[in-house]
């Protein structure tokens, strides 16, 4: 049985205080017994102001919120999924790249997200990320985490299952899908989408989400959640920022896919015909 913890954040606009804020959850994930924490995506900077934003976005070796969640990480001999930072990418454009960091501090992998929000909403919202964001082209596995291995996924990839089937034929164990989920898509579909692709593939996915209304205006879901491979919740958290705990037990996996082993019986999908 593994312990984790999730930071559900309300990340504002100060990367400074952010980190501060980072430093503090893995001091408290590791003083409750966390062999790993996750946080959500954009952990270190949530302003959809890009004027005033821009000067904040570092590459990333020089980005401070990694050093600081680097340091702390090796200080409490904690892994940490840095659920995503808003970084500089290599053709002028941003990348939105989660991290897993070990015990040691160093940085085991990088995944950038792939699927990119652009959406208009019911409710007025428009999102444009594809604007500024350059999509990931990798699919990453972590072996040697805490909780097995570790696939990575970003918030909107959650939608496109084929990510997640091929994590899941790679051998993932865990999937981790940090998110800034808004409040109508978190209502509708946060929960359910999660939990399928918990019970399609059966593993542990583990959602650490932002919460709240931030500093730049926009609101978001929350609804942390640890999801085991039979789509049960270990853990949920409400739409108040904060810390909580769940235990990971891997020997469930083989259980549950021997209960019900329906990723040995996936096929190769034959053409369409059309009639």
């Amino acid at each position: 049985m593994t312990r984790v913890a999730l930071y559900q954040a309300q990340t504002g606009i100060d990367p400074e205080r952010n980190a501060a804020e980072l430093v503090r959850a893995a001091e408290a994930a590791r003083a409750g017994g966390a062999a790993m924490l996750f946080t959500p995506e954009m952990s270190g900077l949530l302003d959809r102001d890009r004027e005033r934003s821009a000067g904040k976005v570092r590459a990333e070796a020089d980005d401070s919120v990694l050093a600081a969640v680097r340091e702390a990480a090796r200080e409490q001999g904690i892994w940490v999924h840095l659920g995503s930072l808003a970084l500089k990418g290599p053709d002028g454009r941003l990348v939105n790249r989660g991290l897993v960091i070990d015990d040691r501090g160093e940085v085991r992998a990088r995944y950038d997200k792939i699927h990119l929000f652009d959406v208009d909403l019911a409710t007025g919202e428009s999102w444009r990320e594809s604007a500024i964001y350059a999509p990931g082209e990798r699919l990453v596995l972590v072996e040697g985490t805490p909780v097995g291995k570790l696939g990575l996924a970003i918030c909107y990839d959650l939608r496109f299952p084929a990510l997640f089937a091929r994590l899941t034929e790679a051998g993932a164990d865990t999937i981790a899908v940090p998110a800034a989920f808004t409040v109508p898509t978190g209502k509708a579909h946060w929960h359910v989408l999660l939990r399928a692709r918990a019970i399609e593939a059966g593993l542990f996915v583990v959602a650490a989400a932002q919460a709240g209304r931030h500093e730049d205006g926009r609101e978001t879901y929350g609804h942390s959640l640890v999801a085991d491979p039979w789509g049960e919740l270990v853990l949920e958290m409400d739409g108040e920022p904060g810390l909580a705990f769940a235990e990971v037990d891997l020997g469930m996996i083989a259980e549950v896919r021997s209960r019900v082993p329906a990723l040995n019986h996936r096929r190769a999908m034959p053409e369409v015909e059309r009639a």
